[in-house]
């Protein structure tokens, strides 16, 4: 039996100044939390300065884009306010957006956040709430012109049809980009590994990862360091890097487009390889 997927054919995503390439190779995004208070990386790189150079070190290692956020999202964090968000974040983003080769991409919630962080420079937008919860979310996107990433969340982790249920609400949020002026190929999709579902319902969505390939989009998959690993390997947060990485491969051949991760270097490794079996066209030689 055959590995290769069907992909999604080439095609650029313009990111308010900068271009993506999706469909020829998976793209690695690497994460950047200026958080006292991450699940992973325990407040490593708060301080601006330690940021910035964390900054420079995944797009080193080959980061395509960079996700920085400004509070965390772990299961009981604690909410803060736009402002303490934007004070956050600032500082790190005014040069960021000056030095990054790459789209940067703000993983924010708040509408008001999002406004000043697209004012800067920001290149795209990434709602865990997929536009559903702050209601000035999808009227900021489409008036920046900004490509966003819309991820299924819920409050409880209650499902009839666990699968039909993520479609429907990602559908809602696309046609609420959409309807904002967001553009079609601006706009990516996220199952929302470890948000609003148990352990089983996050496996279960890593296993059938090609049904989201129904609605049409390119996806984002973020698994990285998460707790589905370390509830179902017991294993500590930084213990986690080979399993996060088949994580990703297993994505890969399920055919996402892109794949949020810590560390970016083992992972632009592996997905090198992966993409060589998966993404080359038979009797195609050339390198990816």
């Amino acid at each position: 039996m055959s590995m290769q997927k069907q992909f999604n054919n080439p095609a650029l995503i313009d990111c308010r100044g900068k271009t993506l390439e999706l469909g020829k190779r998976t793209l690695i995004m690497g994460i950047l939390n200026v958080t006292p208070d991450s699940f992973s990386d325990g407040g490593k790189f708060y301080n601006s300065r330690a940021a910035l150079d964390h900054a420079v070190q995944l797009i080193d290692e080959g980061a395509d884009i960079l996700d920085i956020g400004a509070e965390s999202t772990r299961p009981g964090h604690q909410e803060i306010s736009a402002a303490e968000e934007w004070m956050r974040l600032e500082p790190v983003l005014k040069e960021l957006v000056k030095m990054s080769p790459i789209p940067i991409s703000l993983d924010t919630q708040k509408a008001a956040v999002a406004e000043k962080a697209l004012e800067l420079g920001v290149h795209i937008i990434n709602d865990i709430w997929g536009l559903q919860k702050d209601t000035g979310m999808a009227q900021v996107v489409g008036a920046y012109k900004s490509p966003v990433v819309i991820m299924h969340n819920k409050h409880h982790t209650h499902y009839r049809d666990l699968i039909g249920e993520i479609l429907r609400f990602l559908a809602r949020s696309i046609e609420l980009a959409i309807k904002s002026g967001v553009q079609e190929e601006q706009i990516i999709i996220d199952p929302g590994i470890g948000f609003g579902k148990t352990t089983e319902q996050n496996i279960e969505v890593i296993r059938r990862l090609d049904e989201l390939k129904s609605l049409g989009f390119p996806v984002l998959l973020g698994v990285s360091r998460k707790s589905v690993i370390g509830k179902t390997l017991n294993l500590p947060v930084e213990g986690r890097l080979e399993p996060t990485i088949a994580l990703g491969i297993l994505g890969l051949v399920a055919g996402i487009d892109i794949l949020r991760v810590h560390d970016v270097l083992p992972h632009k490794k592996a997905v090198q390889m992966a993409d060589i079996i998966l993404r080359r066209p038979k009797g195609e030689k050339d390198e990816i």
